[in-house]
């Protein structure tokens, strides 16, 4: 069973190989793929020369340009790839009347608040005259006070209500009177909501109610039909407000309409709209208040994310369909009108990338370095303890090599999976095997799975490293100097032990209590600091190195034994792990 494995071994050296293929092929980078005098020429003088002198041009081939990229027009709208249709999205407020305001009613207490008919009036005089009531504001806007006569009161506002009356009192009691009023109720209203609502109907308030109120109280305004920028207040077949909630959704202003009774509220159809989506806070169907907004007004409105640059203008103008990537700057002037699509983007490409250092240096751990550094200035930049690094095992930490490695994993127990499972029996004793062999294939592809790649990428190899470019996100590990070897995996006494020069793997092995009754003694592979995984037979033990002894496939298949005991190779390789089985 330990032999079979033995006939995938050179295949398996393939896989480190092409692993470790990044190292031989970051030193052949040094800049443009073309030459300096020919980074300059366009691909339409490229074609022109390749109709001119014959080559890859078929007569009737139409050469012209499907697009004027000097223009602002950035080439035909694809026809499978239509605008987004602003009827598609929420209206920008749809969530307004989802917070309750119709669960309050004012109390029409507010210092603006003018007095009208059936309004009370609660009145106290004492001093040289004591006088205590609750005084109604009658139909002809007055209230009576007692021993002074009718005084009219309607269309006086709530903060000069006591000066008022207290002149009026003070010409029959002019020395030693004192006066308080306060307005104590106002008579309910009734109004109608109609229009663009769920609910049209008549809705009872006060006064002081906000349009907000009514609009809440008849279920909002209609989300596909109803203007959120038109709403008219009208009082006898006259408008008296015109409301846009934009301006309350955006700076929380709201006209201080005072109602009365009969008064009408009309949400009037909505308006032509745009569409936002892209790099924002949510997508929205925007109404514009007129035909057109500039690209500032659009941006004022929408709640850009951070980084925005970026702005892809389309819609369809008389002159035929416009597609306009612009930057943000360009954008404010640009004219926007109905059924375009805005789409944010953040589009421009940063020019620093972040790394972070790992082990023996000292300074900080993290550096902003410009998108083009590579590695050998940034080591040239790290001080280290020289007596205490080992300055051939550096290595870096990617996470696109990590995800590399996971995909190529799952592809390979996919491909077990698929080879193993299912086959017909033709025999019970057959099944039998067949059903444990599933289930062990089953528990392995599950284990195999849970492993994490570490994304190592091999960069230095004897005494050189490859002078790679960096890319964000990238850990650069500079190793401590170590005195010790670690054993794991299939060996009786997994430890570390003390470096001896001169000791081969099998030697650890034999001082660590031997290879385990599971161990595959043909799979040895030794882990070097700088990444590299290699057999045993094929590499000297350094100091700081682990050895991995690799587990044998428990079945007698000898097909699916060297299936597993490749994808252990694999995991090993990956992860540095010797997956238990």
């Amino acid at each position: 069973m330990k032999h079979a494995a033995s006939f995938f071994r050179a295949g398996c050296l393939v896989a480190v190989a092409c692993l470790n293929a990044p190292l031989a092929g970051a030193q052949t980078f040094g800049g443009s793929i073309l030459p300096q005098d020919q980074q300059a020429q366009s691909m339409t003088s490229q074609t022109q020369e390749q109709g001119a002198s014959g080559e890859q041009t078929g007569q009737g081939v139409d050469d012209t340009p499907r697009a004027n990229w000097n223009s602002a027009n950035y080439g035909p709208i694809d026809p499978n790839v239509a605008p987004i249709d602003p009827n598609r999205l929420p209206p920008f407020g749809a969530s307004l009347f989802s917070g309750g305001f119709r669960g309050v009613m004012a109390d029409g207490l507010n210092p603006g608040y003018t007095i009208k008919p059936g309004d009370q009036v609660n009145l106290r005089v004492w001093g040289g005259t004591e006088l205590q009531s609750v005084l109604t504001v009658d139909s002809q806007g007055n209230i009576f006070l007692p021993g002074i006569g009718p005084l009219n009161v309607q269309g006086t506002s709530n903060s000069e209500l006591n000066s008022r009356v207290t002149s009026a009192i003070k010409t029959v009691y002019p020395e030693n009177v004192e006066v308080y009023t306060n307005l104590q109720g106002v008579q309910p209203v009734g109004v109608f909501v109609t229009g663009y609502v769920t609910n049209p109907g008549r809705y009872s308030g006060t006064p002081s109610d906000s349009v907000l109120y009514f609009l809440d109280q008849a279920g909002g305004i209609d989300q596909a039909l109803g203007s959120y920028r038109q709403i008219v207040v009208k009082r006898n077949g006259r408008t008296i407000e015109t409301v846009d909630l934009y301006d309350f959704l955006i700076n929380g202003d709201m006209p201080q309409t005072q109602f009365r009774d009969g008064d009408t509220v009309v949400v009037e159809e909505r308006g032509p709209a745009i569409a936002v989506v892209g790099d924002v806070q949510k997508p929205f169907r925007y109404e514009l208040a007129g035909e057109r907004l500039t690209g500032g007004d659009v941006s004022d409105l929408a709640r850009l994310r951070s980084g925005v640059s970026h702005v892809l203008l389309r819609g369809d103008r008389p002159e035929g369909p416009v597609a306009r990537y612009l930057t943000l700057n360009e954008f404010r002037d640009a004219d926007v009108q109905r059924g375009d699509e805005v789409v944010y983007s953040s589009d421009q490409r940063s020019e620093s990338i972040v790394v972070q250092v790992e082990g023996s240096y000292y300074g900080p751990s993290r550096y902003v370095l410009p998108r083009d550094a590579h590695l050998g200035e940034f080591l040239n930049a790290i001080s280290v303890p020289s007596n205490m690094t080992s300055y051939q095992d550096v290595s870096i930490r990617r996470d696109s090599v990590a995800e590399q490695q996971q995909e190529s994993l799952n592809e390979s127990l996919d491909r077990l999976e698929q080879t193993y499972l299912g086959y017909p029996s033709r025999t019970a004793k057959e099944g039998e095997i067949q059903v444990r062999q599933a289930e062990l294939i089953q528990q392995f592809v599950q284990k195999a799975r849970q492993t994490q790649p570490t994304g190592r990428l091999v960069v230095a190899r004897g005494d050189s490293v490859a002078d790679i470019r960096l890319q964000d996100g990238d850990v650069v590990t500079i190793p401590e100097s170590s005195d010790s070897v670690l054993l794991s995996g299939e060996v009786t006494i997994p430890q570390a032990m003390v470096f001896t020069p001169g000791m081969s793997a099998e030697d650890y092995i034999r001082s660590a209590g031997g290879f385990t009754p599971r161990a595959d003694d043909d799979q040895v592979l030794v882990v070097h600091r700088n990444g590299a995984v290699i057999r045993a037979g094929d590499t000297d033990v350094r100091a700081g190195d682990e050895i991995l002894v690799l587990p044998a496939a428990p079945t007698s298949n000898i097909e699916l034994a060297t299936s597993i005991t490749q994808i252990l190779y694999q995991v090993a390789v990956a992860t540095k792990v010797a997956l238990d089985l």
